[in-house]
């Protein structure tokens, strides 16, 4: 068993941008097992397999840490290792002032149901 200071090198935080829960994560690398260039990333395990997971789905923060059964600090600071390598790309969430008023969508459906 490998301590958790030791899987980020006891670094807390990481070196880059914060990650939202909800952040979207996709596996921008050109390896894994369908890949002519092999599989091996020269990763460790932990960040491999979050590589591994985001290669055909995108996967939340939250996602990631829960079926790789990490603790969110962690996770986070080998997402941001990750994404300082070009492995992994971010997409964030639509922020909340950026959404539709509750009013406007209210008044679509009463629209709608009125049709």
């Amino acid at each position: 068993m490998v301590r958790l200071y030791a899987l980020t090198r006891g670094r807390t935080r990481p070196t880059g941008q914060a990650f939202d829960l909800i952040a979207m994560i996709t596996a921008d690398s050109p390896y894994g097992a369908d890949s002519p260039y092999g599989v091996d990333l020269g990763l460790d395990p932990e960040s491999a397999a979050i590589v591994d997971l985001c290669r055909h789905q995108s996967q939340s923060v939250a996602e990631i840490a829960a079926e790789l059964d990490l603790p969110l600090g962690v996770v986070r600071v080998l997402l941001g290792d990750l994404h300082d390598a070009g492995l992994i790309r971010v997409s964030r969430p639509v922020p909340p002032a950026m959404l539709p008023d509750e009013r406007i969508l209210r008044e679509v459906i009463n629209g709608l149901r009125a049709l």
